[in-house]
């Protein structure tokens, strides 16, 4: 499974930024999916992370009440809302996904315990 995440730019602090992960050739909807990211010098961070069905989330604390993850299961895409973004929340953003049994409903926070990454995408955020 190949993941593209996408979205990433530049952005004033405060403002506003959607990032988006797909899956090429196939959909994501059996899989759980995870936001995590990497600043500079800094270790790589859960962000937030959606069972495959879309019930059940769990996220970073710095970006609680900031950050909203969501799935489309008919597109086969996991987003990323990230509001009143910080200097701090500034890092590369990568997607991770895997396979989930249907009736395995939880979340996945590890990041050791994903299958598939994606190759990342910037964010910056200017202060």
């Amino acid at each position: 499974v190949q993941l593209q995440a996408s979205g990433g730019g530049l952005v004033q602090a405060g403002g506003y930024l959607r990032l988006s992960c797909a899956a090429s050739g196939r959909t994501l909807r059996t899989y759980a999916v995870g936001w995590f990211r990497q600043g500079p010098g800094k270790e790589r961070e859960l962000v937030a992370a959606i069972s495959w069905s879309g019930g059940s989330t769990e996220y970073g604390d710095p970006v609680k009440g900031r950050f909203t993850i969501s799935r489309d299961n008919a597109e086969g895409t996991v987003n990323l809302q990230m509001s009143s973004l910080r200097p701090e929340d500034a890092a590369v953003y990568y997607c991770a996904a895997v396979i989930k049994d249907p009736f395995d409903t939880t979340v996945t926070t590890h990041a050791r315990r994903y299958t598939y990454w994606g190759q990342g995408t910037l964010v910056t955020v200017s202060s």
